[in-house]
């Protein structure tokens, strides 16, 4: 089984190692993905908030397989702006196609049109810790 994850997830997984996320990218045996595009917003993000760059590397490296994008941002915005209601996560569902996943993890479910990806794509999206239970169920 393998998953595309937004964002959010990988920085909740380096900011505490009790949560969903954190077991999720770390313990887990879903084959995780993130985009070229992500992965920047992730360096980011994680040097606004002072996140450790040795957490950072070792996460990436070992536990996330990287789909590159090398369209630009204003297309990926046309072309995958059907699925989000927030126009600048278009990457993170481009991403998710890109790779043949056929979840999502994400804690922002409000930014994506849930019922149009799963209906025209058969896309799941899901929170971190509805995916793992999800998981125990299969």
């Amino acid at each position: 089984m393998q998953a595309f994850v937004d964002t959010d997830v990988v920085i909740s997984s380096l900011l505490s190692q009790k949560g969903a996320a954190y077991y999720l990218l770390n313990k887990s045996k879903t084959k995780l993905f993130i985009s070229s595009i992500s992965l920047l917003e992730i360096n980011q993000v994680s040097e606004r908030l002072k996140i450790d760059k040795a957490d950072l590397e070792n996460i990436t490296r070992h536990n996330l397989q990287i789909i590159e994008i090398s369209e630009e941002l204003k297309t990926i915005k046309d072309k995958y702006k059907k699925f989000v209601t927030d126009i600048n996560d278009a990457h993170i569902f481009a991403g998710t196609h890109l790779s043949k996943s056929n979840y999502m993890i994400s804690y922002n479910l409000r930014h994506f049109k849930i019922d149009r990806m799963k209906n025209e794509l058969g896309i799941m999206i899901l929170t971190p810790a509805l995916f793992l239970q999800f998981l125990r169920t299969n």
